[in-house]
């Protein structure tokens, strides 16, 4: 069987796709102060769009892209990798089966928020000597997943009452 270079995705979803990782890779230092915390919501954001518009197996290519790049330019830490990629997984195959932004939200929030924290414990303990609880991981990475979740949604929804997107 034959398979284009592509993949099957036309040059301007391919465009997308790129313009997302890089606005994920440039925003990433971005930040919301939220009491004593602050949320770093851009790949949540991006995660949810990519999940909506794109499907599981885009967003995820786009969340370890960005994770790769962040790397490679001292901007972020292996625990881009589980932050961003549960979430896009999750948000991705909640939305593709069920159909709904809110959706692929709790699936962002749940993917990032809990399994990305406990899959980054490991990561920051052995790689980064991180001596804290999960829970020290858990809380930042719920915040930052919420905040950019609805973030996601409410862009979604304005592309659609700008009739921008479907």
């Amino acid at each position: 069987m034959h398979h284009s270079i592509t993949g099957g995705y036309s040059l301007r979803k391919i465009t997308a796709i790129g313009l997302l990782v890089a606005v994920g890779t440039i925003a990433a230092p971005f930040s919301i102060p939220i009491g004593v915390a602050r949320v770093y919501p851009v790949q949540h954001t991006i995660n949810v769009l990519m999940a909506v518009l794109f499907g599981p197996g885009p967003a995820v290519t786009a969340a370890v892209l960005t994770s790769i790049i962040r790397n490679l330019m001292g901007t972020g830490t292996v625990l881009a990798f589980p932050g961003s990629i549960f979430g896009a997984l999750l948000a991705g195959l909640s939305y593709h089966y069920i159909k709904r932004d809110h959706v692929a939200m709790l699936g962002e929030i749940l993917g990032t928020g809990l399994l990305g924290a406990l899959a980054a414990f490991p990561l920051a303990k052995w790689l980064l000597g991180f001596a804290g609880i999960v829970l020290a991981l858990i809380i930042p990475f719920f915040l930052s997943s919420l905040v950019g979740a609805i973030m996601g949604v409410v862009i979604l929804r304005l592309m659609r009452k700008t009739g921008f997107l479907y």
